[in-house]
C-alpha cells in the first residue's frame, strides 16, 4: 500500500496561474507564447489559444509570430467570449492582449482561480511609451511576468520601445517592420524629440 503525504496531494491538484509575456514589438513575445503552448500540448494538456479578431496581419485564424511560426487559434471580438470556450481546458493562451478590453483582467483572474494556467502575451506600452490596454493590470495580478526585449535598430542595445515610423496618432494601428521599429530608451527619446 502506498501512502502519499499531504504535500504530494497538494502538488497533484490543478493550480491556476497567470503568466504574462510582455515587451516591445519584435521582442519575441508571440514566439515565447507559442513555445509555452506547444510544450503544454506535448505534455498532453488541453490547450486553447485566442487572439483579437482585429489582428489579421498574418492570418485570420492562427497566432503567427514575425518569424512565421504559427499555432491554431480562435479569434474573438471581446474578452467575455473567452468564457464560452474554456470549459475542460488546462491551459489558455492569449496573444496581442493589448487589443482586448479591460474585462480581460477579470476573465484571466477567474480562469486562474478555477485552476487554469493562463498565458498572456502583448505589448506593455504603445508607440508613445504609455501603458497599453489591459496589459499593466495583467502584469500587476500575474504570478509571473517575463519582459522580453528586442534589439535597437539604431545602436544594437536592448530595446523596449516600439517606435512608429509613419505619421498617425491612432493608438491601435496594426503594423510590421514598415510601420514600427524597436528602439532603446536613448534612441527612442532622440527619435521622438524630432517629431
Amino acid at each position: 500500500m502506498v501512502v502519499y503525504s499531504e504535500d504530494h496531494t497538494k502538488e497533484t491538484k490543478r493550480r491556476g496561474r497567470i503568466e504574462v509575456v510582455c515587451g516591445s514589438m519584435f521582442s519575441g513575445k508571440t514566439e515565447e507564447l507559442i513555445r509555452r503552448l506547444k510544450r503544454a500540448k506535448f505534455a498532453r494538456q488541453r490547450v486553447e489559444i485566442f487572439k483579437p479578431a482585429v489582428d489579421v496581419r498574418y492570418s485570420h485564424e492562427n497566432v503567427v509570430s514575425h518569424d512565421r511560426n504559427a499555432i491554431s487559434s480562435t479569434p474573438l471580438d471581446s474578452s467575455a467570449s473567452l468564457l464560452l470556450f474554456t470549459s475542460e481546458i488546462d491551459v489558455v493562451g492569449i496573444d496581442e492582449a493589448q487589443f482586448f478590453d479591460d474585462g480581460l483582467v477579470e476573465i484571466c483572474n477567474e480562469l486562474a482561480n478555477n485552476g487554469i494556467r493562463v498565458i498572456v502575451a502583448g505589448l506593455d506600452m504603445d508607440f508613445k511609451g504609455r501603458p497599453f490596454g489591459p496589459m499593466p493590470k495583467l502584469c500587476a495580478i500575474a504570478d509571473e511576468v517575463s519582459k522580453m526585449h528586442a534589439i535597437c535598430v539604431k545602436c544594437g542595445e536592448l530595446a523596449n520601445f516600439s517606435h512608429r515610423t509613419i505619421s498617425s496618432e491612432k493608438q491601435f494601428l496594426l503594423g510590421e517592420s514598415e510601420e514600427y521599429e524597436p528602439l532603446c530608451r536613448s534612441c527612442y527619446n532622440k527619435a521622438t524629440s524630432k517629431e
